[in-house]
């Protein structure tokens, strides 16, 4: 039995928090949170006997294996360091951080404290990821051309200002998925070795970047665009095109569910066909699944899609630098 403990009452942490309740193996046994109201409220719909106050208090809780941190992403990395100096594995909520340099500081962390560490980009745990890498790697699309995605959402008005706008809050998901496109079916290097532009528009009210868009060539000729907007819409899109066919998400690749998954496969010329991936559990049910079976391994890392502490650093350089090729034009 896993037991857990949880940094954060918000929304994403109630999620985390159903996902650990229902899985058999796992249990939930402490909560913190600075509010005494939502931390009393949380607990209470949730279960949970042990509600702290404050962070230390938590992570000296000897009977905590695991802890999930659920803050705002601007202080994942005091909250991971925290959590690696009393030896707890870890969850941490994506992005990794804000900046490259807090990024390094918790890296270096995890490094030194050798402790389970899982960045919580929670669909690269569920099945129709890895499908999509068998897909990847049979060669039916042929030789990879192209890359598009976007992700738009209506959630400005929601999210910490201190988050860092749409890239961090949203753009990870698309960037994360670019990369383990490139990692898998162009090797371990080739997401590093890019060219990349970008534009953006400014929030007028906290300064972040709220639409952005990055094109980016690689070294081995493939071209990728990418578009994030937290400022309108509720849309996705994401596709892959090879000299050869196309594959693209049907559903929502960045939201897996419980239930039926889909992903077109097109052999150019040729009617698509429908590739379903149909699971009981959905992507946050899936990311407790997978820290459970690398802890009961033995293992300090979660094995792919989920991402490795080295893969989280290189979506983090992705984002920095799109942010900042966005604030560089204005």
């Amino acid at each position: 039995m896993l037991r857990w403990g949880i940094l954060g009452t918000s929304f994403i942490s109630d999620t985390m928090a159903d996902a650990i309740a229902s899985s058999e193996n796992s249990s939930l046994e402490a909560v913190m949170g600075r509010d005494p109201g939502r931390l009393e409220a949380f607990g209470s719909r949730h279960g949970i006997a042990k509600r702290y106050g404050d962070i230390g208090t938590l992570l000296g809780d000897d009977t905590i294996d695991i802890v999930y941190v659920g803050l705002p992403n601007n202080v994942h990395h005091s909250a991971v360091i925290a959590a690696a100096k009393r030896g707890k594995a870890i969850v941490s909520e994506k992005s990794l951080t804000v900046t490259m340099a807090d990024a390094h500081t918790l890296a270096d962390a995890v490094r030194v404290s050798g402790v389970f560490f899982m960045e919580g980009l929670m669909y690269l745990n569920h099945p129709v990821i890895a499908e999509l890498g068998a897909i990847l790697r049979s060669g039916r699309l042929g030789q990879l051309r192209s890359i598009n995605g976007l992700y738009a959402a209506d959630i400005s008005k929601f999210v910490n200002p201190a988050g860092g706008g749409t890239l961090f809050n949203l753009g990870c998901y698309p960037a994360s998925l670019l990369h383990y496109v490139m990692q898998t079916a162009c090797g371990d290097d080739a997401f590093g070795l890019r060219k990349i532009t970008g534009h953006g528009n400014m929030s007028a009210t906290d300064g972040n970047i709220c639409d952005a868009a990055v094109s980016a060539r690689f070294s081995n000729g493939l071209l990728a665009t990418l578009q994030s907007t937290d400022s309108y819409g509720m849309a996705w899109s994401f596709a892959i095109h090879g000299d050869k066919g196309v594959a693209r998400f049907k559903t929502n690749p960045w939201l897996p569910v419980a239930g039926d998954n889909i992903i077109e496969m097109e052999i150019y010329g040729k009617a698509p066909d429908q590739i379903v991936v149909s699971t009981g559990l959905d992507a946050f049910q899936h990311q407790v699944l997978t820290a459970e079976t690398a802890l009961r391994d033995g293992l300090k890392q979660a094995p792919g899609p989920s991402p490795r502490l080295a893969d989280s650093l290189e979506i983090m350089e992705f984002l920095t630098e799109w942010d900042a090729c966005c604030r560089a034009g204005g």
